[in-house]
């Protein structure tokens, strides 16, 4: 049945520096001492000689204790490569940023900017097509979609848009990634980074959604080999990697799990085997889940989830 909710160094301690002094041998006045080749040092030489071996010693085990091939220390760690403040600002993934940058539209401080590796400092003011823009920090928002709101971010109608519903989770300014239509509940992600966006929204890396669908009336197991099979639609076949009943005895709820984006892709791939969705809520997208994610509500996704995201290919 588909899940719909789903260095510490080794080594022996440097103690001969202490023991080198054990066989040293006191004689003549008070304050000297002799070393092994008979010449007479003051307590001043032997002290410094002391402070010369502690200081070796020291320099020594540091050494040991460094792997080679261990990165050099960053000494500015406040500059960032302009192609990362572009992608932070949201404006574009580092890839797009790389030709923004070449074909000259983008400035630093009023100079126009065309070199790979330009690294921007705080303070700088960098603006792009003529626009000042800022690297804001990275938001990553899971919104649990109720109906009646439509995926865009300003509606020249008036209707009520999911921006309404997150407009309070942080000050970035932060973007839906992809689209639920206006009657679909469920997971939506907003976040200001772009690299990641692309990356969840591209046909190549298939970010994986599982779907919650009541139909208007009884589906076969033969309606869910179709699904598996294909179904041609307009604008290509559509495959869904898994289809199923949801609990025995209710023939008319489904779940299913594929990965296209395409618009409406669940509703038209139903209606194209004569069956019409009434219900439909996606559970999980991309490996997270609505678990204690009340419906109309969001949340702020853990650095754990971020990672995972980030890893996933």
């Amino acid at each position: 049945m588909l899940e719909m909710n789903t260095r510490k160094t080794g080594g022996r301690s440097n103690d001969s520096k202490d023991k080198s002094f054990k066989g040293r041998r006191s004689g003549g006045k008070k304050g000297t001492s002799t070393s092994r080749n008979g010449r007479v040092k003051n307590d001043g030489e032997s002290k410094k000689g002391q402070k010369e071996i502690k200081s070796r010693s020291r320099y020594i085990d540091y050494k040991d204790k460094l792997k080679k091939g261990d990165p050099l220390p960053s000494f500015n760690d406040d500059a960032i490569r302009l192609n990362k403040y572009l992608s932070n600002a949201g404006v574009c993934s580092r890839r797009e940023a790389d030709v923004l940058i070449k074909t000259g539209v983008v400035s630093v401080n009023g100079i126009q900017v065309v070199e790979m590796g330009y690294k921007v400092k705080p303070g700088d003011v960098v603006k792009y097509d003529g626009e000042s823009i800022n690297a804001e920090k990275k938001r990553y928002v899971l919104l649990n979609k109720p109906k009646g709101f439509i995926t865009t971010m300003d509606d020249p109608f008036g209707r009520k848009t999911v921006m309404g519903l997150v407009k309070k989770a942080c000050k970035e300014r932060v973007y839906p990634v992809g689209r639920l239509d206006k009657e679909t509940t469920g997971l939506l992600l907003f976040t200001n980074d772009g690299d990641l966006a692309k990356k969840l929204t591209h046909p190549r890396h298939k970010s994986s959604k599982v779907y919650h669908v009541e139909l208007n009336k009884k589906v076969s197991r033969e309606d869910l080999q179709k699904l598996l099979t294909g179904i041609k639609l307009e604008d290509g076949t559509s495959f869904f990697d898994k289809a199923e009943f949801v609990k025995d005895g209710e023939p008319k709820e489904v779940g299913v799990e594929l990965h296209s984006g395409k618009n409406r892709i669940v509703r038209r791939t139903f209606e194209a085997i004569g069956l019409i969705v009434t219900k439909l809520d996606r559970v999980t997208f991309a490996g997270l889940t609505k678990k204690d994610l009340p419906r109309g509500m969001y949340r702020h996704l853990t650095e754990k989830e971020v990672a995972f995201l980030k890893m996933t290919k």
